[in-house]
């Protein structure tokens, strides 16, 4: 086997790697948990949140769990909390564009700093604006928060008005927004 020389071509596998990694851990081609079977990072005793269509957030919310965490507390220093989080139970266009396009760079929640990547969901066709809906629906009523539900016709008005964007939101453009 011929050693690898190049640094740059380090960087470019770890990168591939970590993306892989990613959409392994975060749901990318994945089964979700569904609500009459929980795993260990979702625990039964929270209530299923069902959207019109009969759509379970709640099991969506599987494919968040890995970074989010099943309680939504988030992972110290890598990913945000969704708990109690005004980027989640503000304005709904806020977090139906992260999740159709993505995010990334620093972004401050709850007073703590964190610098990662967040890859789209609904834009790459892996959600469609019900999924969308059901999943922000669960996560703004859920772990503490207490937000309005999403619709599939808000996801299907913010996808629209965002057709054109190919690289994920930053939290500066986010802001500018709420």
């Amino acid at each position: 086997m011929r050693a690898v020389r190049s640094l740059p071509l380090l960087r470019s596998a770890a990168t591939i790697g970590a993306i892989a990694l990613l959409l392994t851990a975060c749901g990318g081609g994945g089964d979700t948990p569904s609500a009459e079977t929980p795993s260990a990072d979702m625990p039964a005793a929270e209530p299923t949140t069902t959207v019109a269509g009969g759509l379970d957030g709640q099991a969506l919310y599987g494919r968040c769990a890995a970074c989010h965490q099943a309680n939504g507390a988030g992972l110290a220093g890598a990913f945000p909390p969704l708990s109690e989080s005004e980027w989640v139970t503000g304005d709904p266009t806020i977090p139906i564009k992260v999740v159709l396009h993505g995010l990334q760079g620093e972004i401050t929640v709850a007073g703590s700093t964190y610098n990662s990547v967040m890859l789209p969901y609904g834009g790459t066709g892996d959600m469609n604006d019900a999924e969308v809906a059901a999943v922000l629906t669960y996560v703004r009523s859920s772990f503490g928060n207490s937000a309005p539900a999403v619709t599939a016709d808000e996801v299907a008005a913010v996808r629209a008005a965002n057709s054109g964007r190919t690289t994920p939101w930053t939290a500066e453009e986010l802001r500018s927004l709420m």
